[in-house]
């Protein structure tokens, strides 16, 4: 064999081993970006239950009567707040979930508040609708908390396809973007004060 034709089989070895590389790195990173958008959408489910099962309780807290007027309004302004938030799965990034986040970390909050300012109204408690939803309260706040750690997880998965070499050049050249993660909320990182209770 001449020298030359040596020297193509080797340049075209190379070409059909990158090529090989190259289609493989894609789908790597194509079937985890679709985890991430599979497990983006398991969020939204959690959190869509927690509205329709609140949608609800503003019904079964009126009725009860007597109830600070405030704090009910509050929960029903954080849900309107956070059912107007929407993410495209294409755009998760930091900044975007982040908004997310805040909307429906007031949500929650003021949810809750209104579930511990109950225990001030004996009359709302014996509704049983009242009792239901408590009921189903800590495991609906329980699932969320499970899907944001499942997403968390398969971004980082995802993410870490993205930095490492020679992922980061085919994700770079096939135009994968890194995903933005759930942060802890705000404040979360500092035990409570026991003593101070």
């Amino acid at each position: 064999m001449k020298k030359t034709s040596i020297i193509l089989l080797v340049i075209g070895a190379l070409i059909v081993m990158m090529g090989f590389g190259g289609c493989n790195s894609y789908n790597k990173m194509a079937t985890s970006d679709e985890g991430v958008t599979k497990q983006w959408q398991q969020v939204e489910v959690a959190y869509q239950a927690r509205m329709d099962k609140t949608k609800n309780l503003f019904a079964i807290v009126e009725k009860a009567g007597n109830f600070e007027k405030s704090t009910l309004q509050e929960v029903m302004n954080a849900r309107a707040s956070a059912t107007q938030v929407k993410i495209d799965v294409n755009d998760l990034t930091p900044e975007n979930i982040a908004k997310f986040e805040k909307a429906q970390n007031a949500f929650g909050s003021s949810l809750g508040r209104l579930m511990a300012v109950s225990e001030n109204y004996p009359n709302l408690k014996t509704v049983d609708a009242f009792r239901d939803f408590q009921a189903q309260y800590e495991g609906m706040e329980n699932r969320i908390a499970t899907e944001r750690r499942r997403f968390n997880d398969q971004v980082g998965t995802y993410n870490t396809m993205l930095r490492r070499f020679p992922g980061n050049i085919w994700a770079g050249l096939f135009g994968f973007d890194k995903r933005g993660y759930f942060q802890g909320a705000e404040g979360s990182e500092t035990a409570p004060d026991i003593q101070g209770m």
